[in-house]
């Protein structure tokens, strides 16, 4: 039996609390690895860089680098 491919997710919020409710419900799931967590848009760029992940969950409203700016570089980078 071939083993399911687990769906490699980042998480980026400025919101601790948010994030780790989120990495919680996630993690009971088979089918997800947390792959790394940022707080702002440079992070989430730098996050993604490293760790491609398959799927990016990302707030909108964050310090340094809205979620808008950062998705569309990320998009840029990894089509």
């Amino acid at each position: 039996m071939a083993e399911i491919e687990r769906v490699r997710v980042a998480l980026i919020d400025d919101h601790d609390l948010l994030r780790r409710g989120i990495k919680t419900m996630l993690e009971t799931e088979a089918d997800f690895d947390i792959v790394g967590e940022a707080a702002d848009g440079v992070e989430a760029l730098r996050l993604v860089e490293e760790t491609v992940p398959d799927v990016v969950l990302i707030d909108v409203i964050m310090p340094n680098m809205d979620g808008i700016e950062a998705t569309k570089r990320i998009k840029d980078a990894f089509p």
